[in-house]
């Protein structure tokens, strides 16, 4: 299917010459959201993404001005996805995090959502679906942010293409599989209903390998594949990539940062 569905949001897509320049414009883009949810006197959720690509932006949400800015008294961290890894461990989503953001800020203990990677997976999606309900008290779960990254294969979070999770309409946490020759193969991912429901949806994007899928959801449309099928219907999706990863872009409308 190439045309995007009619209710999905045109992205704002902007393209940086620097990867500096992109994860200051991520953590910008947190912090800003976090002040506005508590000058609201609401609390500020977000999901994180997992791999390597979100660790830059951490690093700089640990520094200042965003340690001293951040109302993290109202900041609440869960995760996009999960490796089904003990939290020590080094290939853990929430390890990463700990050691570039969480062991830095002022973030209440009981702010930290996590999904216990260490147990079985159907066993940890069914604890992380439950922390979720109880966060969110039964209402709609709704983020104010999720953050997200891609693979080059058009995977987002840990939902992958041609698998079971991507027609999930009702859990809000599913068991996956990566696929042969990724490691580690199980997985616990948010599932697109969730996403979908998100105020604000930010994909972060580097590397020339990630080229092509970038030109293949962005200007072909694949609703096929997972990161195409990211559409928050009622809130606002952007993309940031660095030059290499936009490489292919070249017919849709996107703001560029230079410097």
């Amino acid at each position: 299917m190439n045309a995007r569905h009619s209710r999905c949001p045109r992205p704002e897509v902007m393209i940086f010459r620097h990867r500096e320049q992109l994860f200051r414009e991520a953590a910008e883009r947190f912090a800003r959201a976090a002040e506005r949810s508590a000058a609201s006197g609401e609390r500020f959720s977000v999901a994180l993404a997992g791999g390597k690509t979100p660790i830059p932006m951490h690093r700089l949400l640990a520094e200042q001005p965003y340690r001293k800015l951040i109302p993290w008294a109202r900041v609440h961290l869960f995760w996009s996805d999960e490796r089904c890894v003990p939290p020590s461990d080094a290939a853990s989503n929430y390890k990463r995090a700990k050691t570039a953001l969480l062991d830095h800020v002022p973030l209440p203990q009981g702010n930290v959502h996590r999904i216990p990677g260490e147990r079985e997976p159907q066993a940890s999606a069914r604890s992380y679906e439950t922390e979720l309900r109880t966060f969110f008290r039964g209402e709609r779960v709704r983020f104010d942010l999720v953050i997200l990254g891609v693979g080059a294969d058009g995977h987002t979070a840990s939902l992958f293409p041609d698998t079971p999770a991507l027609r999930e309409e009702h859990r809000l946490a599913v068991a996956t599989t990566a696929p042969e020759g990724t490691e580690p193969r199980k997985r616990v991912s948010l599932t697109l209903p969730v996403i979908n429901a998100a105020r604000s949806v930010l994909f972060l994007v580097t590397g020339s390998e990630k080229a092509d899928i970038v030109h293949t959801v962005l200007e072909q449309g694949r609703r096929d594949l997972p990161a195409g099928r990211v559409c928050p219907e009622a809130g606002r999706l952007t993309w940031l990539v660095d030059v290499a990863a936009g490489s292919r872009l070249s017919g849709i409308s996107r703001a560029e940062s230079g410097g």
